[in-house]
C-alpha cells in the first residue's frame, strides 16, 4: 500500500476528494448521504474553504489519490464564528492504519490557528469505532439525537460530541 501524506487541500485534488467521497457515502453507514455531490459542488466546497470559510486536510498517497479527509467547517453567523463542525473519513482499505490521528491532529491544529475555538460533530451512533476515536482525541459526547436516520429501514441515532480549545491535547 502506498504511503500517505496529510496536506492541506486545493483545487486541484477536487475530483479526486469527490470520488472518495462518493466511495464512502455509497457504503451507506458512515456519512449522512447516500452518493457524492457533483464535481462542480465539491469545486464550489473546496473554494470556500480556500476562501477562509474553514478548513481541510486530506490523506494523499504517493500517486495523488485522495484517500481520506478531515474538513472543519466554521460555522458563519454571528455569535458561533468560533464554532466549527468536523466531517472525516477515509477509504475502506485504509481505516485502522492510525492515519485518522495525524489527519485529525493536523486538522484541528489548523483550525485553531484560524480561531476556532470549538469543533463539534454528528456521528453515528452504530459507529462505535469512530465514537471511541473520536473520545480518544479528545471530544465529549454532549449529547444524542433518537432515531435521527432511516435508512434501508433501519434506524440510527446521532451523537452530538464537541472538542473544545481548553480541552484539546
Amino acid at each position: 500500500m502506498d504511503e500517505v501524506r496529510i496536506v492541506p487541500t486545493g483545487e486541484q485534488y477536487a475530483a479526486r476528494f469527490n470520488a472518495a467521497v462518493d466511495a464512502v457515502a455509497r457504503e451507506r453507514r458512515y456519512i449522512g448521504f447516500v452518493e457524492g455531490p457533483s464535481v462542480e459542488s465539491t469545486r464550489e466546497f473546496v473554494r470556500g474553504i480556500l476562501g477562509g470559510a474553514g478548513v481541510q486536510m486530506l490523506a494523499v498517497t504517493t500517486k495523488d489519490a485522495v484517500v481520506g479527509w478531515c474538513d472543519i467547517v466554521r460555522n458563519p453567523h454571528e455569535g458561533f464564528r468560533h464554532v466549527g463542525r468536523l466531517g472525516m473519513a477515509f477509504l475502506p482499505e485504509y481505516r485502522g492504519r492510525g492515519l485518522g490521528r495525524r489527519l485529525v491532529a493536523q486538522t484541528i491544529g489548523a483550525a485553531r490557528r484560524a480561531g476556532i475555538e470549538r469543533v463539534e460533530l454528528e456521528v453515528f451512533a452504530s459507529n462505535e469505532r469512530a465514537i471511541a476515536f473520536y473520545q480518544a482525541v479528545g471530544f465529549v459526547i454532549e449529547g444524542v439525537k433518537r432515531r435521527a436516520r432511516k435508512l434501508d429501514g433501519q434506524y440510527d441515532d446521532n451523537v452530538f460530541m464537541a472538542l473544545l480549545e481548553q480541552m484539546a491535547a
